[in-house]
């Protein structure tokens, strides 16, 4: 099947890398020659124009154009569709796997002339071994038609599912992030309390021990022992600094507006929010936004 890849930054390379290993055939474009030239490396044609990447999908295969964007959430999103709009119709397919808003990704919809999902996308770098999780919004017969697609860049059949309807795929997302939040701290204020506590605890070791057979057992607390390894069991000089914080509010501002009390998701935001005392346990989940997502460690000497 050839596929369009607009959005070449780290996720969509692992997009590109899995499609093709998968079989697919592959058109590149990002704004940035070298994401080009990296992709092409990998495999995948590349093209220096979003016009030239449509054109080469509809003299390519059956001449549907099949496009998945990987292009930061908000404006870019919009600025992408509004240059592809002219070219697409409603044979086509658009998927958005980034880190839109459910909201957004339903006008967008109502929009495009081509099917629209909107796919919420949970791995990090470790997708590119192990393949993502997929949760996917829009018409059935699109994401049907789409599934050989889906499996490749999932973990397989079982790592992706239409959630429902336009909006429903960010939407299972956005709640994701905001129980990720929630999880990240609560491992925080449990190692805060080891850390703080009456024993000198390797908690390294902890994290290992929990998560062989434990209850809490989870890769959020494999990566915890990853950062106590190469940090230190006090986190060196890692910043009581945790950056993000947009899927969390809007999770807790649905949560608002549907009248569900999730005091743990709001807790875990605000404890973001209010990263400027030294917290041990948002110096933790610094630490662990690396692990799952390779985001950049802000370090103590850097404030």
């Amino acid at each position: 099947m050839h596929v369009g890849v607009v959005g070449l930054g780290r996720m969509g390379q692992i997009v590109v890398e899995r499609l093709l290993d998968a079989g697919h055939e592959v058109v590149a474009f990002d704004l940035d020659s070298d994401a080009r030239d990296t992709a092409a490396d990998a495999g995948a044609t590349a093209t220096e124009t979003l016009d030239a990447l449509v054109d080469r999908l509809e003299t390519a295969g059956d001449g549907t154009v099949r496009l998945w964007l990987m292009v930061p959430a908000g404006e870019a999103v919009d600025a992408t569709l509004a240059e592809l709009e002219p070219r697409l119709d409603s044979d086509d397919v658009v998927v958005d796997g980034g880190n839109s808003h459910f909201e957004d990704s339903l006008r967008r919809a109502e929009a495009t002339d081509a099917a629209y999902l909107d796919c919420g996308t949970s791995g990090g770098p470790a997708g590119a071994e192990l393949g993502f999780s997929l949760m996917i919004g829009g018409p059935a017969a699109a994401y049907q038609r789409l599934e050989p697609v889906f499996d490749a860049i999932a973990t397989g059949p079982a790592g992706h599912e239409r959630m429902g309807p336009s909006g429903a795929g960010h939407y299972v997302k956005m709640v994701h992030n905001g129980v990720e939040y929630a999880l990240m701290q609560a491992y925080g204020e449990g190692f805060e309390l080891l850390h703080r506590g009456r024993y000198d605890l390797d908690l390294a070791a902890v994290a290992r021990t929990w998560n062989n057979g434990a209850v809490i057992r989870s890769w959020l607390l494999e990566l915890c022992a990853e950062a106590f390894r190469e940090e230190g069991s006090d986190l060196g000089d890692v910043a009581d600094h945790v950056a993000g914080g947009s899927t969390g509010t809007w999770t807790v501002q649905e949560a608002l507006e549907q009248e569900v009390p999730v005091p743990l998701v709001y807790q875990a935001l605000a404890e973001r929010f209010g990263s400027r005392e030294d917290r041990f346990a948002r110096r933790l989940a610094n630490r662990l936004r690396y692990g799952f997502g390779r985001h950049e460690v802000r370090r103590r000497e850097e404030e």
